[in-house]
């Protein structure tokens, strides 16, 4: 075969990249430059709200960089898990800046949108016909928990991109993807070890994090029949052999083995050959093909509606004691939010975190020390749109509420006005599942358009 390269240009639009870099990896000329547009990383709200955690200025002035690069080297362009979540919605945003960036660019392009979105009815239907299977963990499946979600998306594999690249598209607008999806099908496609196509693809789905500088963003992998070659395209970027092995160790349970949509990859007995001081060779990965193809759920449903306040400690007395004031404080709020407001504990949720202090560990903190001061963030979660009310009725006491009841009333410091923070609807995870299928295509759609 002839060896096809993948140009990488960062591990998410939006996070930037160095357009020397770019601009070195289109002189090399790749074969496909392939981009990752999202993730669950960050929770569950962008997939429960569809919308992109990054900014559309900033994804619009990248993939007007990417739209140039891809003239110049005249291959198709393709960005996977458009607007961080994958939803319909924003596979047809990624293509309004699409369509905007070819007007000012004059460019004549023909576009596939690859749909990844599910409907409600055909989960309902495939789970009575005993067809998702649940991951672990997982919450229990049931008719009326997908009828709470508010989106559901598949994770595209290989197969899916490779329909689209036969469509002669040259920008290629997909759902979400698995990361290494779109870094894998056209390797896969043109007769690469299949091991190999999804171990380099795994290596480089985050772009230079797989090198000594990880911002800079931009690598190159070349695939041939045994093995590939990944090298990153920034002047100040180096790879190594530690660098390339460790990525394994990147967002995955198992340090050897990779599960995708039709099979999985095993990497236990594969060589690293540091080639150059950029330049690191690979091979040995071996793929495993399942019997049943399947495709991974995520969907997200509305856990209720959150207002936050923040209060500010200093007092020396107050910074020592803070978590029994704030256990204090919580009892006290209770029967206050009770009684003045007949609402019950099941109906909303009081939680208070001490930043400066254990706010990321809580009670597994084990490096306890005396801070100058304590952040008191307060945090009430209710089931329908209740906690404004309850955040103002904590607000007075928040700020004066005493440690003990024969000492002077005491003042905290509100970092803004008002303090409370609506934060409105918060989401959670609700589907972990697999969704098997006996065409890859039978959970997905494609849509052409010409530019």
């Amino acid at each position: 075969m002839i060896p096809i390269k993948v140009l990488v240009p960062s591990g998410v639009l939006g996070l930037g990249f160095d357009l020397e870099a770019l601009n070195n990896g289109v002189k090399n000329n790749p074969d496909i430059i392939s981009i990752d547009g999202g993730s669950t990383d960050s929770g569950p709200y962008s997939l429960g709200s569809g919308t992109s955690k990054y900014s559309r200025a900033a994804i619009k002035a990248e993939w007007k960089s990417l739209m140039i690069a891809r003239e110049k080297a005249n291959v198709p362009l393709v960005i996977g898990s458009c607007g961080t979540c994958g939803t319909n919605g924003m596979v047809d945003w990624m293509e309004n800046i699409t369509i905007e960036l070819a007007e000012e660019l004059n460019q004549n392009i023909k576009i596939a949108k690859l749909y990844c979105q599910q409907e409600k009815n055909f989960i309902k239907k495939n789970f009575q016909l005993s067809k998702i299977f649940p991951l672990n963990p997982a919450p229990m499946l049931n008719d009326q928990l997908i009828e709470e979600m508010t989106n559901i998306v598949a994770l595209a594999g290989a197969e899916q991109i490779q329909e689209c690249i036969n469509t002669g598209a040259e920008i290629i607008l997909a759902g979400r993807t698995t990361d290494t999806a779109i870094i894998s099908a056209l390797p896969l496609m043109k007769g690469a070890n299949p091991g190999s196509s999804w171990h380099g693809a795994k290596v480089v789905e985050c772009g230079a994090l797989c090198s000594t500088n990880p911002t800079s963003g931009v690598v190159m992998v070349e695939f041939d029949k045994t093995g590939f070659t990944v090298e990153p395209m920034s002047k100040n970027a180096f790879c190594t052999s530690e660098t390339v092995a460790a990525h394994m160790l990147y967002e995955n349970a198992d340090p050897y083995i990779l599960h995708e949509p039709g099979g999985y990859m095993d990497v236990t007995y594969s060589n690293y050959y540091n080639i150059d001081k950029k330049k690191v060779r690979v091979e040995g990965a071996k793929w495993h093909p399942s019997k049943q193809y399947s495709v991974k759920l995520e969907g997200a449903k509305i856990a209720g509606y959150q207002s936050s306040l923040l209060v500010l400690l200093r007092d020396k007395k107050y910074v020592e004691n803070v978590k029994k004031w704030t256990d204090k404080l919580s009892k006290f709020l209770k029967k206050e939010i009770n009684e003045r407001m007949d609402i019950d504990t099941s109906e909303y949720s009081l939680e208070f975190r001490h930043i400066g202090l254990n706010s990321t560990l809580g009670e597994l903190e084990k490096n306890i020390r005396s801070p100058v001061e304590v952040g008191v963030l307060c945090l009430i979660t209710s089931k329908n749109q209740i906690s404004t009310e309850i955040a103002k009725l904590i607000n007075p006491f928040l700020l004066h509420f005493p440690l003990s009841s024969n000492e002077e009333l005491p003042t905290f410091a509100f970092p803004f006005s008002p303090v409370h923070s609506d934060r409105g609807c918060v989401y959670e995870f609700a589907l972990n599942h697999i969704l098997e299928l006996d065409n890859p295509m039978d959970a997905f759609q494609i849509e052409i358009l010409e530019v």
